[in-house]
């Protein structure tokens, strides 16, 4: 967004783009925007819509890990080396997002590094959050199979 666009303009131009005619047919849910094992090199905030993020073996069935919306933080893989992500995403309704490319985000960090310092300790919580899920998942997985 340009210093001299507004919100409600961008709203309008996401709205114009949408509805072109090049775009129909396009599906607007169910698409993936990462998948695990791909290089990760970008970084969103969700601004509307729901994101499943999941997790496979091989040709098995995902398994669900959590569903993160609007106001929340997608993806932490760009900021750790191999720089591979460790799960798959996939969009459950249509979703409006802002993304930020991860090679630009570490070389502003390692510049300024007061600003690396905030970022650290923000994606360390979107970290921690996604490890507990996991884990909740992994438990749940369990008593369900004791069953």
């Amino acid at each position: 967004m340009n210093a001299t666009e507004t919100l409600p303009e961008r709203q309008t131009l996401f709205q114009a783009i949408a509805a072109h005619p090049f775009l129909k047919g396009f599906s607007e849910q169910g698409e993936l925007i990462f998948r695990e094992g791909d290089m990760a090199n970008r970084f969103y905030l969700i601004l509307a819509g729901k994101v499943a993020l999941e997790a496979k073996e091989r040709e098995a069935e995902a398994i669900a890990i959590e569903q993160i919306g609007a106001g929340e933080a997608l993806g932490w893989s760009w900021l750790f080396p191999p720089y591979y992500w460790h799960l798959d995403a996939r969009t459950v309704v249509p979703t409006r997002a802002i993304f930020f490319y991860g090679t630009r985000l570490r070389e502003e960090a390692e510049k300024d590094h007061s600003f690396g310092y905030e970022l650290m300790k923000r994606m360390s919580e979107v970290v921690i959050h996604r490890l507990q899920a996991t884990r909740k998942q992994l438990v749940q997985s369990a008593v369900a199979a004791r069953k």
